[in-house]
């Protein structure tokens, strides 16, 4: 009998090594927070929210913020107080969000790309610019910001734009590439 008391300690030790290891394949309830991301009071994180960053490019998040689900946020990367990222916002390394902007659904704020290359690879050197969003601002859905761009306090970018220059304070853009609409009041 000694055996097989054995056996079944044995069984039930793997039982919950398996059934720990399942638990980590669900989703979770709220995101994991690394190391080096700095999160405050009140921010709702959804599960499968991804915050890549290490000691020399951290993720600060300011109080109030909601990131809705399948968020990616590369770090550098400082949002500020009250803002909402939208499902799927996809967020490069060196980015300033300042307070109270909304991010639309699927926007892509890029801030790396490549030089032009000679024939052979016209992929050339990797560079990166940093994008600002200015306090207040409303980034909608599906829109595209280049790296290099700082968009004003109190902007609009229509839905679905591509904006690779910088836009003045209570300025509507829009299109592909973003052009002036109008001006909007202070």
């Amino acid at each position: 009998m000694p055996y097989i008391e054995e056996e079944l300690k044995d069984l039930k030790e793997q039982v919950a090594a398996l059934t720990a290891a399942l638990r980590n394949l669900r989703p979770r309830e709220s995101a994991w927070i690394p190391e080096h991301a700095t999160i405050g009071e009140d921010v709702k994180l959804a599960p499968n929210t991804s915050l890549q960053c290490r000691e020399d490019a951290p993720i600060t998040v300011g109080a109030g913020t909601n990131i809705y689900r399948n968020a990616e946020i590369f770090g550098p990367v400082t949002i500020g107080a009250k803002c909402l990222i939208n499902r799927d916002g996809y967020i490069r390394a060196g980015t300033v969000i300042e307070d109270r902007v909304f991010i639309g659904p699927f926007v892509r704020l890029i801030t790396d790309g490549h030089e032009i290359g000679d024939s052979q690879r016209r992929a050339g050197t990797n560079a990166s610019a940093p994008i600002v969003i200015g306090e207040g601002s409303w980034i909608g859905a599906s829109s595209t910001i280049l790296g290099g761009v700082t968009i004003g306090k109190g902007c609009i970018v229509a839905a679905g734009s591509l904006v690779n220059h910088d836009v003045p304070d209570n300025t509507l853009v829009g299109g592909v590439p973003a052009k002036v609409i109008r001006s909007l009041p202070a």
